[in-house]
């Protein structure tokens, strides 16, 4: 409580000391790095767009900071996720005091559950992330009114190559023997994904990186790869690798590679668009499960 209180007086101090100023674009703010994407995309050219959580970042474990209070306070439209993903994000906007428009870009998705948990991890279907736009672009429309044929034309031209981002990925899957659609990854970030496109993920730890996992899940993983013949599993950008290496070297499953699930890269990684975050996990699937 005393720290998001020292935010709060934080954001003051900086109110105080800097002038009001008028801002030519529409000023945004996204949880994290994949919604800051798709803003991008939509938004143009009228849109500045900031990322709470940026590259490489967790926003399972990310603590707010002093600056994250001023960059609520100054959107004029915030864009989260929803389904529980930003666990911090109520105190950082009681913090702000901040009276801006919200969205939550997973408005009309179903859900899926992981336990007693929504799964947060909607954008892994390409088809939620048709969901996303759509909603960030009525957002926006509201927002800026004046924008709303820029925006509609934007996400059209967006939609466009998500739905054929959508048939790649259902054609490379269907390329994978049906057997051998089996993997383990490093915590539950792939249901949606195995929804949609018809691959067993298995995971030691839930839907949160928080989560630690038990000598019995980790037991009971290592039989499933035996028994089954699991061919792979994949490390995680963020998560730590250890565990995977160890599971790798008790069941003879190779790493398969690594798969981006919460976060883009920065311009020089493999993974700085969502399209492009995607493409690489579908490439790295096929790649180490097809034979």
């Amino acid at each position: 409580m005393r720290r998001w209180r020292g935010l709060a007086l934080a954001l003051a101090v900086s109110l105080g000391a800097m002038p009001a100023q008028a801002q030519a674009r529409l000023n945004v703010v996204a949880s994290f790095s994949i919604l800051g994407d798709f803003v991008k995309n939509i938004g143009g050219d009228r849109v500045d767009v900031t990322t709470l959580v940026g590259p490489d970042g967790d926003v399972h474990v990310y603590a707010p900071t002093p600056a994250d209070v001023r960059k609520v306070a100054d959107a004029r439209l915030l864009v989260v996720n929803g389904f529980g993903l930003e666990g911090w994000l109520p105190r950082l906007i009681q913090a702000a005091g901040s009276k801006t428009s919200i969205v939550t870009a997973t408005a009309g998705i179903a859900p899926l559950k992981a336990g007693s948990d929504a799964d947060p991890h909607a954008w892994q279907s390409v088809s939620n992330a048709e969901k996303y736009v759509a909603n960030i672009r009525d957002a926006l429309a509201a927002a800026d009114p004046a924008g709303a044929e820029v925006f509609r034309q934007n996400a059209q031209s967006y939609l466009a190559r998500l739905q054929a981002l959508d048939s790649e990925a259902r054609l490379a899957i269907s390329q994978i023997p049906e057997s051998r659609r089996k993997m383990i990854s490093t915590h539950d970030a792939f249901g949606y994904f195995a929804a949609r496109y018809g691959i067993q993920f298995i995971a030691p730890t839930g839907v949160s990186t928080e989560a630690e996992p038990s000598a019995r899940d980790i037991a009971r993983i290592i039989a499933q790869i035996k028994t089954q013949h699991i061919p792979a599993v994949f490390l995680e950008r963020i998560g730590d690798p250890r565990l995977m290496r160890r599971i790798s070297e008790e069941t003879g499953a190779k790493v398969g590679g690594t798969l981006y699930s919460d976060s883009l890269t920065d311009e020089k990684g493999e993974a700085p668009t969502y399209i492009d975050m995607v493409r690489h996990n579908i490439r790295t699937l096929a790649s180490a499960l097809a034979n």
